[in-house]
Parts: structure tokens; C-alpha cells; sequence
């Protein structure tokens, strides 16, 4: 079988992939895009919020109060649900996420990502326009409810914190919640409305169209399995359906499966992942929701997708691969059907997927230490969907030689040593 040659590999098809494929392009490169499934977005990429959250200066870290760590260990917060079975394996990890979430710790990685966080946006609206999406995309921010005063304080608090790195927001009170979505209970003491952030109503149709635009462009798509990349003669090479794929550069972005590749080639970087799930909802009657709501005292967003209003859950700790446990969304769906009239599922069982995640909250970003032409681009965390352009330039421009737009360094993978 004849070889399909190419410049640069990507491997990986959800919008990370999908996002460095087009910037290697736009950098002439001729780039195949690999991934298991025939389509893209097919997994991660799909199941998010879709938030293009420009406003998260601060990574999600976890919590050190006590009283929420004793209910994580109860297994009792809305918020988070883990296996016990997986904690011996995820334990070392937790320690280090537990360590790198100090205020120290945080502040690290909030600065480090800060100049990724700044362009997302930017650079989803010009892949968008490019594409010729735009319906894809609405600029009305989000909704962060609270039910309480003392978590309404807390709310505002962050929202100062962000407010000092130009990060805009409003403050409601019961009437303003009401105003903003009138058919939502009356139950909160009061939000933040972050107002900056896109909201995308089709995560997993923005990924695809995206990779539209690629195809369109002269790339290639092919459904091939990213385990069997193997070096030879400085080339890199992957079996493909009508012969091996082989190109000089390759680029991991496979999110939660990028260990399937690194780990035989001898890279031990801690990657975990973040289970989530969400299931999607008809409105009941004439009901509308028009941003995205967190009932941050409850743990789940509502936000209205093209399919129905979906209801997305917390992060639970699990092996990536273990039968699914939508505990979550049994939790939450009773409150959440109190908080805005929501009928039937629309489909037969929850959704769910995982978030890639290193310890500090950062991405693997850049070189990989001892193979030439191998490329990171993984561990994006709950922002994967947000970063994935912005990403794409900056793997784009380590892949090119062309001086990136940010110091990478804080992303390298000798920093797990």
C-alpha cells in the first residue's frame, strides 16, 4: 500500500486538534488530521458547556475549605463525585493538585495561562468568521447564581479579583436575575453576570465546522488509530486505512488519550482525568432560558443548547474508561427541575466524557524532550473548548520557528521532569 505524506501529523480531531491543524495550514504546512472517530468533535469537544470563557483568569483548583473538603471525602458535594476503586491510582495526583491549588500555586498558573485566556475569544472569532458560522456564536455572557448571601459574597469577592485584570461583570440582585431570565426561580440571593464570555450553542457543531473549514482548505481527515505512531528514518508514521501516514512532525493533541501515545515512547507526564456528564432537556411550555445559569451552591449549569437545555455536572474522579456513574445528574435534575421548568430528556441516558488534566491546571504545550518532530498540545483542563485556537497558534508557532506570541515555558513537559 502507497504511503499519504504530509508535513505535520495532528492527532486528535476535538478542537484542540482541530484548531493546530489550522494554524499549521495557515502556516502553509501540509497537514492530515487523524482521530479514531470519522467526524470531529466527537468526544470531549462535544460535551462542554460551551462557554468561550475569556473571563477565567483563575484556574479551577481545588478547594481548600474544610468544610467542602469533608463533604468531597463523604462523597456528598453536588460538585464532585469520585470512585473509590480509583482513588489509589489518582491519590499521588490529588496530592499534587491539592499542593499546586495554594494561593501561591494558583496565582502561578492563573499568570501563566493569563495571555492564553486573554486571546481566546480573538481567536475563535476570526476561525468562526472564516468558517462562515456566525450563528454559532452569541455574545451574552453567562449568569453565576448563588442562594445565599455568604456565597453571594464570595462571588463578588472573585469577581474584584478578576476585575483587576480587566475582566468585566455586573453584579444582579434577586430583580436584576429576574429581569435577566424571568422564567428561572426565585430562589438566588443574587449572581455575577460575566459578561464578556461567547457562548458557542453547538460545541460539538463548532468543532466539525471548523474542521470543514480545514478540509475546504486542502487538508485531510482520515480515521486511523493514533496507538500504532511509531519514528523511523526521522520520520513519523501511523497505520492508516490505505497505507501508513508519514510526516516529519507530529502533533499529540488527543486530550484524555494522549497517555496512549506518550507513555509507550517512554513520557511519564501525569495526566488525569475529570469525568463529567450532562443530558439534555426539553423546556417545559413556553419557557425560555437565555444565558447560561450556574447554581453555584448546587453544582450543575443550565445552558441552552440547539438540542434543549442542557444540564452539565461537576467533575468526578474516576478511571477515564469506567462504566458511567451519572450520580450528578441524578443529583441535580430534581433541583434543577424546581429552579426552570424543564420537561422531558430528550435523549435515553446522560452523556459522558472527560477533561484532561495535569496537577498545576496547565496544558502540555511544546517540544517534546527526546524525540525530534514530536509536538504536545494536551492537558487543557475544564478549558479545552475555550483554548483550543489560541492553543493552535502557539503550537503553530513552536512548530514553524516562529517566535511565539507567549514565553511557552510555563507549558513545557520538563517541568514533571
Amino acid at each position: 500500500m502507497a504511503e499519504l505524506k504530509a508535513d505535520v501529523l495532528v492527532l486528535g480531531a476535538g478542537m484542540v486538534g482541530v484548531s493546530a491543524a489550522l494554524h499549521l495550514q495557515a502556516r502553509g504546512r501540509n497537514v492530515v488530521l487523524v482521530d479514531r472517530h470519522e467526524k470531529a468533535g466527537e468526544e470531549t469537544s462535544y460535551g462542554n458547556a460551551g462557554l468561550i470563557q475569556c473571563c477565567s483568569v483563575f484556574p479551577y483548583m481545588l478547594p481548600r475549605d474544610l468544610t467542602k473538603l469533608f463533604k468531597y471525602a463523604l462523597n456528598r458535594a453536588p460538585e464532585m463525585h469520585y470512585h473509590l476503586n480509583a482513588l489509589p491510582g489518582m491519590l499521588p495526583w490529588i496530592v499534587r493538585y491539592f499542593l499546586n491549588s495554594s494561593p501561591e500555586g494558583a496565582l502561578r498558573s492563573a499568570m501563566a495561562a493569563l495571555p492564553l485566556i486573554q486571546r481566546s475569544l480573538t481567536e475563535h472569532e476570526a476561525l468562526i468568521a472564516e468558517a462562515g458560522v456566525p450563528e454559532l456564536l452569541r455574545r451574552m455572557g453567562w449568569i453565576n447564581a448563588f442562594r445565599s448571601e455568604a456565597t453571594l459574597e464570595k462571588g463578588i469577592a472573585d469577581l474584584e479579583r478578576h476585575r483587576a485584570y480587566g475582566v468585566p461583570g455586573d453584579i444582579l440582585d434577586a430583580a436584576a436575575i429576574a429581569e435577566q431570565e424571568p422564567n428561572l426561580s426565585t430562589d438566588f440571593a443574587g449572581a455575577i453576570h460575566w459578561t464578556s464570555p461567547g457562548f458557542v450553542p453547538d460545541p460539538g457543531g463548532l468543532a466539525k465546522a471548523y474542521a470543514a473549514l480545514f478540509i475546504r482548505k486542502g487538508g485531510r481527515f482520515i480515521a486511523a488509530d493514533a496507538r500504532t505512531l511509531e519514528q523511523s528514518d526521522g520520520k513519523w508514521r501511523v497505520a492508516g486505512p490505505n497505507g501508513a501516514l508519514v510526516a516529519r512532525d507530529v502533533v499529540l493533541a488527543m486530550g484524555p488519550w494522549s497517555d496512549q501515545v506518550f507513555r509507550p515512547l517512554g513520557y511519564n507526564i501525569p495526566l488525569k482525568s475529570k469525568r463529567g456528564y450532562h443530558i439534555h432537556l426539553a423546556p417545559s411550555g413556553n419557557a425560555v432560558l437565555r444565558h447560561p445559569v450556574l447554581d453555584a451552591d448546587r453544582g450543575y449549569l443550565l445552558a441552552p443548547m440547539n438540542r434543549g437545555i442542557r444540564l452539565t455536572t461537576g467533575a468526578e474522579f474516576a478511571l477515564r474508561d469506567a462504566p458511567p456513574t451519572p450520580a450528578q445528574i441524578e443529583r441535580a435534575l430534581p433541583i434543577a427541575r424546581r429552579t426552570f421548568p424543564l420537561g422531558n430528556p430528550v435523549e435515553d441516558k446522560p452523556w459522558m466524557g472527560a477533561r484532561p488534566c495535569l496537577p498545576d491546571m496547565l496544558p502540555v504545550i511544546g517540544k517534546a524532550p527526546r524525540h525530534k518532530g514530536l509536538w504536545f498540545d494536551f492537558g487543557h483542563q475544564h478549558h479545552g473548548f475555550t483554548l483550543g485556537p489560541v492553543t493552535g497558534r502557539l503550537i503553530a508557532d513552536m512548530v514553524t520557528g516562529v517566535t511565539p506570541f507567549t514565553d511557552p515555558k510555563a507549558f513545557a513537559a520538563e517541568r514533571f521532569g
